[in-house]
């Protein structure tokens, strides 16, 4: 079947389109992505703005539209925190219902580690033993680990590099200043704080490997010597947290216009990326990591992945 998945997430409104059956490789057919930002447009009183549901609706429709095109059978839409997290989520959901036809669902943050894992735990199969999977989205943190395709603990945390941007580090864009030392480190004390009990937690459970998806760490190691996105899906990949830690030494001091100028990061989340870091060499510093695999697998492989599960084999 040609399967359609709509990602709306904190940053991007994203569309896959693969061709999969039951049991098979789903294979993408078809890419687009829309940048809206939506976790910016929260208005002071938690709601999502005018502007950001008017521009949620159009790319949902156009994405919608692309999907029609390109002949999907289904087409499973999902939102993230930057929806999950807007005090007017039941309006903007019913508003993209009604002038687009398309139902989106809410996951949770649980649920969103859930489903990252079960890509995780896909990709590298069950030689891979006890896995601890991370992802850093624009919203949210997620952590699991587990033996089994449904991981033992499942959390998300309020630490999205975009999320932290804006409420912490407070850069945009068009910053032609860096951060100031000082709030690089309060915000190191922050996620050290929301970390606290995470660590004992996830240290209980115990993993054998540990390994990251989400653009975030991709960009991470991408610029600590992993090899280009041009290398393919199957080229190993990995972040050390002596890397990380370069890395940060290096971007710390850019400011987001000339960050975007590197090779390996987007324009349009580069104002994110010294959040980003300072959350990933956080978790790594706490759970004791020196090295983390890349998954190139991620939430909406997840989605798709348990959308064939539930299909009856031929």
């Amino acid at each position: 079947m040609r399967l359609g998945v709509l990602d709306v997430g904190s940053n991007t409104v994203h569309l896959l389109v693969v061709d999969a059956h039951h049991g098979a490789h789903p294979w993408p057919a078809h890419s687009e992505k829309v940048v809206l930002r939506l976790a910016e447009q929260i208005g002071p009183d938690g709601a999502l703005t005018e502007a950001g549901s008017d521009g949620l609706v159009k790319a949902v429709g156009m994405a919608k539209a692309a999907a029609t095109g390109l002949e999907a059978d289904d087409l499973i839409a999902f939102a993230t925190s930057a929806v999950r997290d807007a005090t007017n989520a039941a309006e903007v959901l019913a508003r993209v219902r009604d002038e687009t036809g398309v139902r989106l669902e809410v996951l949770s943050g649980a649920d969103e580690a859930r489903m990252t894992f079960l890509a995780v735990r896909r990709w590298f199969g069950w030689s891979a033993g006890r896995l601890l999977v991370l992802d850093i989205g624009g919203g949210s943190l997620e952590i699991a680990a587990g033996i089994d395709e449904d991981p033992d603990a499942a959390i998300s945390l309020p630490l999205g590099a975009g999320r932290l941007t804006r409420e912490r580090l407070r850069v945009d864009p068009d910053s032609a200043t860096p951060p100031s030392a000082e709030a690089v480190e309060k915000l190191r004390e922050y996620v050290d704080g929301r970390l606290d009990k995470v660590v004992d937690q996830m240290t209980e459970v115990g993993w054998g490997r540990a390994v990251a998806t989400s653009k975030t760490f991709r960009t991470l190691a991408r610029l600590a010597g992993a090899a280009p996105s041009g290398a393919g899906l199957w080229a190993r990949r990995s972040l050390t947290r002596a890397g990380l830690r370069q890395v940060i030494g290096f971007i710390r001091h850019i400011p987001p216009t000339q960050l975007m100028e590197l090779e390996g990061v987007s324009s349009g989340r580069a104002h994110q990326l010294l959040a980003g870091a300072v959350v990933a060499e956080a978790v790594m510093r706490r759970l004791d990591l020196d090295s983390l695999d890349i998954c190139p697998w991620a939430l909406r492989e997840g989605v798709i992945l348990r959308r064939l599960d539930q299909l009856e084999p031929i």
